[in-house]
């Protein structure tokens, strides 16, 4: 038998999960609002995806933001002027690394601390079991509050086809980290986003011989447009409110005169309308494609031996296959229900935060946009902090007003018509995704 650990009310504090740059966000943020926070990591400093010295980030030698500096950076913090437009990721981790300092963020957080369960007691407190990641006896603490920011890109999502009898080298993007794993190898890359685009295009340049398979075709939107960041121009226009199909004519014609018709490239027409993907903002595989360096396939249809077939019957034989097949959410510690997820492990959250029958439980950061993450997660916190704050005060307006939040339309948070993949799970328009988080915090500040 073992003995149950004993149970330390912290009473008012709140507890996060995670201290990446959405955990950052939420300590900030709910201090702000005059509750305690206790912040657990399970690594031994901050800064999350973007540390590439974590077991977890994704991070590799030539991850740069996609997003631009001016749409990345948290409000209340801006990145350096002197930074490029698209800061790399040693950039991003000192930025965060800055912010932590400047809000005096590390005296919150556990390091070294992982977070084993989070189970509810009843009246909206938690009980949450923690132990060092060295090893050592459990602890279990009493928040009034959990928020989680353990992130979503992660935990490798599996290739969908069997390879048990393929003798071939396969890694996942996510232990991808340096160009020389790549050199003087024949590389698949498997996997039409970002990230699969990025490892094909280093391959280009390190591989003796690159295949990109991809199962549809995508729109590959540049970096710039007319000399401004791509992502700066689609704000102006989100701003002037213009209609989606006005947009997406716009940005097909961008496209045509930037990129051109991919096609002649051997690479399969987009098989949705712009939008209705996550953006893949690379230019250089079209560069790399047109120069014979990298050679489009389509969807690979079986592994065997130290062969590859690909759904067009042609056949190769890499010496390495990444597999950039994305990440799955993953909440070890919750129970799937709290969550309210579904068969395939997606949450149900309202705007992507707030557990719907659990008020004291929100998820910071699971949210993708056509725009940096950093401001959302900052506006998300503020969120959750004041309507912690308000059911503490007010809990009879704060009943109303999640009773009125709870009826507001999906269409105006969330992007219905998106390719159905777990890759847009959590896909929002960035301007439209503000704007509803504002609506909630203009509803928590309006007089009863």
């Amino acid at each position: 038998m073992h003995d149950t650990p004993e149970i330390a009310d912290r009473h008012d504090a709140v507890c996060v999960v995670g201290a990446g740059a959405s955990g950052l966000a939420a300590i900030k943020n709910l201090r702000e609002q005059g509750f305690s926070v206790d912040c657990y990591e399970r690594e031994t400093s901050v800064g999350g995806a973007w540390n590439w010295r974590h077991d977890r980030s994704p991070v590799y030698a030539g991850t740069h933001l996609i997003s631009s500096r001016p749409l990345t950076e948290f409000p209340d913090f801006p990145m350096p002027d002197d930074w490029p437009d698209y800061p790399d990721h040693t950039r991003v981790l000192t930025y965060l690394e800055r912010y932590a300092e400047h809000f005096a963020l590390r005296d919150s957080i556990w390091f070294g601390t992982e977070v084993v369960a989070v189970t509810p007691v009843g009246d909206g407190r938690w009980d949450v079991t923690t132990c060092s990641t060295g090893g050592g006896a459990e602890r279990v603490q009493r928040y009034a509050a959990v928020v989680v920011a353990n992130g979503h890109n992660w935990s490798p999502k599996a290739l969908s086809v069997d390879t048990s009898a393929f003798r071939g080298r396969i890694m996942h993007a996510a232990a991808y980290k340096d160009p020389a794993q790549l050199r003087g190898r024949k590389v698949l890359v498997i996997g039409g986003g970002n990230t699969g685009c990025d490892i094909a295009v280093e391959a280009a340049q390190q591989a003796t011989t690159v295949w990109h398979s991809t199962r549809r075709g995508y729109w590959y939107a540049p970096k710039y447009v007319f000399g401004r960041p791509a992502d700066q121009i689609n704000a102006k226009l989100l701003q002037l409110r213009l209609p989606l199909r006005v947009r997406q004519w716009l940005y097909h014609r961008t496209v045509r005169l930037t990129v051109g018709d991919v096609t002649r490239y051997g690479l399969p027409a987009p098989d949705h309308r712009p939008y209705e993907s996550h953006p893949v903002v690379n230019s250089q595989l079209v560069y790399y494609v047109g120069h014979g360096r990298v050679t489009p396939v389509p969807d690979v249809v079986r592994m065997e031996g130290s062969t590859v077939e690909f759904a067009d019957g042609r056949r190769v034989e890499p010496d390495l296959v990444v597999t950039a097949t994305g990440y799955l959410p993953r909440f070890e510690f919750l129970a799937p229900e709290l969550l309210g997820m579904d068969a395939d492990g997606k949450p149900d959250l309202h705007l992507h935060a707030f557990a719907r029958r659990h008020p004291t439980l929100a998820v910071v950061g699971l949210v993708q946009a056509d725009a940096g993450l950093f401001p959302l997660a900052h506006w998300q916190s503020v969120a959750v902090a004041r309507w912690l704050r308000l059911r503490a005060t007010d809990p009879e307006r704060a009943a109303a007003v999640q009773q009125k939040e709870s009826a507001r339309p999906l269409r105006s948070w969330t992007r219905l018509h998106v390719v159905p993949s777990s890759r847009h799970w959590f896909e929002v328009g960035f301007t439209s995704y503000l704007r509803a988080l504002g609506d909630l915090l203009d509803r928590m500040e309006a007089p009863a």
